[in-house]
């Protein structure tokens, strides 16, 4: 009975505010970071409106151990991939500006391609060699002035709950501009919202930020930067998900 009064009220209430505070937001974002610049407007629009998501979808967030980074530092946070709330969840509630690092394919989806080019996030091309080198450009270009660059190193959305082995891109980037590295544990994402789910479901999130590791000092310390980053995500999950 709870939950068909929630999907009223989500389809009839929630949905359509949140529909237009997703475009409106998309346009303030891309209008303000081409006439003032995306270090502000590329992230404080997107931080309120998931914020408000969240709100509206009846999904609390906890953070544990912000402590653990400075504010006006530069690092690249990886996290576990559970659901989509993931992105509502870290944009909302991490309170560090950052870029998202994303795939291409998202750059063509109608609003939000737009906000996100304009706002400097990062589309990896991995098509082949020039558009990998393009790619860490942009991403050099980006990340300085204490900006932070998140990136969900699995790839995608888990399809169990539980995480798969992490990809080298984020590590790399690591490496190659000497940032530390940031282990964010996401939980309870699963639950609000899988990745074949159509509606979502209220519910808490936490988000555990683990201490920081030190970026890898040459190509071969990637593999074991890599496999410390997970552990520690790892050793932060809820049981159902190891």
């Amino acid at each position: 009975m709870i939950k068909a009064l929630y999907y009223i009220y989500f389809i009839c209430i929630a949905m359509p505010i949140l529909l237009v505070a997703t475009i409106l937001t998309a346009l303030l974002t891309g209008v303000g970071s081409i006439m003032f610049g995306g270090k502000w407007w590329g992230y404080y629009p997107s931080h309120i409106w998931a914020r408000i998501f969240c709100a509206l979808t009846l999904v609390r967030v906890e953070v544990k151990g912000r402590e653990n980074f400075e504010e006006d530092k530069s690092y690249v946070f990886v996290a576990n991939h559970q659901g989509a709330y993931d992105i509502f969840s870290i944009y909302g509630y991490l309170n560090h500006n950052f870029k998202w690092m994303m795939k291409k394919s998202l750059e063509n989806i109608p609003f939000i391609g737009f906000a996100c080019r304009r706002a400097g996030h990062i589309f990896v091309d991995n098509s082949g060699l020039g558009a990998v080198k393009s790619t860490m450009q942009r991403a050099e270009s980006e990340l300085k002035d204490g900006m932070s660059l998140v990136v969900f190193p699995e790839g995608s959305r888990t399809k169990t709950g539980k995480m798969s082995r992490f990809k080298r891109g984020a590590f790399q980037l690591a490496q190659e501009f000497g940032l530390p590295l940031v282990p964010i544990t996401i939980n309870g994402a699963y639950e609000v919202m899988t990745r074949n789910s159509i509606l979502p479901q209220y519910g808490k999130i936490t988000l555990t930020i683990h201490k920081p590791i030190a970026p890898p000092a040459t190509e071969s310390e990637i593999r074991a930067k890599t496999d410390e980053a997970f552990a520690a995500v790892y050793s932060a999950l809820d049981e159902r998900y190891q």
